[in-house]
């Protein structure tokens, strides 16, 4: 097992990361309806704490020696995150971001067996750490939706 695969594993994550982040800086922007003020504020929670998690991605992907992925362009190659369509309405917002919390716990657990591999338990810490919220952001989601 090399540092390679970890690393491109990681950038999925930082990519699927930093979509998820426009797609509900986006949501957060646009939503409608009577529960506006609920939404727009529970989005802004989660796109904020999404900024600072690609930070912390991208120095780990730096610690490990190689580049951090930074363009749209590449950005778009490697992520599993659809775009969203700020026509959406706030329910199917609430539900297509539950969805999205589901893709990128995919490619922390894929990045997370790389980092077991190689016993890199700084890497393991922040993986484990990205599960542990972006499960409990899918469940305030879907209790949303609801």
């Amino acid at each position: 097992m090399s540092k390679n695969n970890l690393t491109k594993a990681l950038n999925i994550v930082l990519a699927d990361s930093y979509a998820l982040y426009l797609k509900t800086h986006n949501f957060h922007w646009n939503v409608e309806g009577p529960r506006f003020r609920e939404l727009h504020l529970f989005f802004e929670e989660q796109y904020t704490e999404l900024a600072i998690a690609v930070d912390d991605i991208a120095e780990t992907i730096r610690q490990l020696g190689e580049k951090a992925p930074g363009s749209f362009k590449k950005f778009t190659e490697l992520t599993n995150i659809k775009d969203g369509n700020e026509d959406t309405s706030a329910g199917e917002m609430v539900k297509e971001l539950a969805k999205d919390q589901a893709v990128v716990m995919k490619s922390v657990t894929e990045a997370l067996e790389f980092a077991k591999e190689l016993d890199d338990e700084a890497t393991i810490g922040l993986l484990v750490d990205r599960l542990t919220i972006h499960r409990k952001t899918q469940w305030m989601l879907e209790s949303l939706a609801q």
